[in-house]
């Protein structure tokens, strides 16, 4: 596939998902699927579903969990962030899936990674993919434990991927627990993060 055919499909694939409605059925919340990036993104970055908040926002990781994933562990502006020749902000459902019971939201439907996630993956040539959280984590790499993927870089296409346990609150007892990830495993991804953005410019 040459450049333009790509461009073509990537344009698309953007129209289809940004109109989706598949789940409009499933959701109590009116469906508005979230987007970023560009075909050229450096950072192919895949999380479970947007909060209530970013939907609201229409900013990716504009919550509590976003501080902590770009100022703590990436540590880089919101300029880097949300520029799409940067990171390409993807996650396995685009509309947030709405409130559990218990704590933290539902699980996201997968049917929406299989119908855009996997065509984008096909699509972006990005340098470096991060994954963060356990469903992200075991939909690309299902054989493998969350710490395994955690510690252990993986490959995808050649592409080295990283991954990262969400940064939620709701996640302290896991940080907690595995102290190695800040002090030890966090700062080599966050070099690699900081190695693809400077890439170039």
């Amino acid at each position: 596939m040459n450049k333009e055919e790509r461009l073509l499909r990537f344009e698309q694939l953007k129209t289809q998902l940004q109109h989706c409605r598949v789940c409009e059925n499933l959701m109590k919340d009116e469906p508005h699927p979230m987007f970023q990036g560009s075909l050229n993104s450096k950072i192919f970055q895949i999380s479970q579903a947007p909060s209530r908040r970013v939907m609201e926002t229409g900013l990716p990781f504009n919550d509590a969990s976003g501080k902590k994933l770009k100022q703590e562990w990436y540590q880089i502006t919101d300029e880097q962030f949300y520029d799409p020749r940067l990171f390409y902000i993807a996650s396995i459902a685009r509309c947030y899936p709405g409130k559990a019971k218990g704590s933290g939201d539902l699980r996201p439907p997968k049917h929406c990674a299989e119908l855009y996630l996997r065509q984008e993956l096909e699509l972006v040539q990005p340098q470096r993919i991060v994954l963060i959280g356990s469903y992200a984590a075991q939909w690309l790499f299902p054989e493998l434990s969350l710490e395994d993927l955690i510690f252990q870089t993986q490959d995808f296409r050649g592409i080295p991927v990283f991954t990262l346990p969400h940064p939620s609150p709701l996640n302290r007892k896991w940080l907690k627990d595995h102290p190695d990830f800040e002090l030890r495993r966090m700062p080599e991804i966050r070099a690699q993060i900081h190695a693809a953005i400077c890439k170039g410019d």
